[in-house]
């Protein structure tokens, strides 16, 4: 009598061969990662500082008056918002007459060991803003903040309300206590000074690492595992190895804005406590007085909930609204779904504000 758990040896021989031809062919499938190509929206490069640049989107669809600037992280690539034609968050705000300026903050070297948030913030980000408005003819723009960048939209913000038309903040910590935080409870217990003071520059693939260890199994082990079963769909190859590479691409962080960062508001949540200062200037959310839309992801591992969702009890503009995106992080700018549902929320948003007084 047999049983479900009865094999015989010829059966398990040709599990282990399949597994092993697909494992062969897997290693010759990530091997090209470096010939996949991401991005290739048209555009403009309008200005440069130090390893700052700023990019200018072009449309053939006609464009609003009041343009719109992406403020991305200093982790990562900004390249997450724009993979591909079809996942691209950039090209779906285009073809809704979105006029798009986007920061790239490039790749942080030696000589920039000493870069603070005050010149990321009241610096780079104060020029690039000039720069967009005397571009485009607006007296004020609409900023759009991506995770860490949001935080540097709040910041800019608080401090210059009178050019900032509405505010968008995407997947973006504001009370780095709130929720269940793992990523702040990790780094809570990190000596910053001792890191930094060591190692000047905090390399990239530390971050990343960091990063991929708060779900070790499933963005390690079981996203390799579930790659050998699409290794024969070339267009699902693509789509991976486009995101293996932008996951991978981490410039390394200038070591005094990561030291302040980390330490003043992921370890002493001071933007919330009205605390956090920019050389002598304190940030005082509630000077946030445009209209705000605070988007955010259900499943947000890296700033949960919670974390966003906290910026509607500081912020002093009478028009906040929230948009939920049911899915994570990543998801909310490279899934299917997210196509359609982004760049509808935003463009909606941004039509609203054509008609505010």
């Amino acid at each position: 009598m047999s049983t479900p758990f009865e094999f015989s040896a010829e059966a398990l021989l040709r599990e282990l061969q399949d597994l092993q031809a697909g494992l062969a062919r897997g290693a010759q499938v990530l091997a090209r990662g470096s010939e996949v190509r991401i991005g290739g929206a048209p555009r403009e490069q309008i200005h440069a500082e130090d390893k700052v640049r700023l990019f200018h989107y072009r449309s053939g669809a006609g464009q609003r008056s009041v343009p719109l600037l992406i403020v991305y992280a200093l982790v990562n690539r900004p390249d997450m918002l724009d993979l591909h034609e079809d996942r691209s968050l950039i090209r779906g705000l285009l073809a809704r007459g979105v006029d798009v300026y986007l920061i790239d903050w490039g790749y942080p070297d030696e000589d920039d060991r000493g870069r603070t948030l005050e010149d990321y913030i009241g610096g780079y980000l104060d020029r690039c803003i000039e720069r967009v408005l005397a571009r485009s003819g607006s007296d004020r723009l609409h900023l759009l903040g991506v995770c860490q960048g949001g935080t540097f939209a709040l910041c800019y913000s608080a401090l210059r309300p009178a050019r900032i038309a509405s505010l968008i903040t995407m997947v973006t910590p504001v009370d780095f206590h709130a929720g269940d935080n793992l990523l702040a409870r990790f780094v809570g217990s990190v000596d910053v000074d001792l890191l930094v003071d060591t190692v000047g520059n905090v390399p990239g693939a530390f971050l990343n690492w960091t990063f991929l260890a708060l779900k070790p199994f499933r963005l390690t082990g079981q996203k390799y595992v579930n790659f050998l079963d699409l290794v024969e769909d070339e267009e699902r190859v693509q789509e991976f190895l486009r995101m293996e590479k932008w996951i991978f691409d981490s410039p390394d962080q200038a070591g005094e804005a990561f030291r302040k960062f980390v330490k003043e508001l992921f370890q002493e949540n001071r933007l919330v406590r009205g605390e956090f200062k920019l050389g002598s200037e304190t940030i005082d959310l509630s000077r946030i007085n445009m209209p705000v839309l605070n988007v955010y992801a259900t499943e947000d591992h890296l700033v949960p909930p919670p974390s966003s969702l906290a910026l509607g009890e500081h912020v002093g503009s009478r028009i906040y609204e929230t948009h939920a995106f049911e899915g994570g992080h990543i998801g909310i700018y490279v899934s299917a779904r997210a196509q359609q549902e982004i760049p509808n929320t935003i463009e909606r948003w941004l039509g609203a504000r054509d008609q505010d007084p």
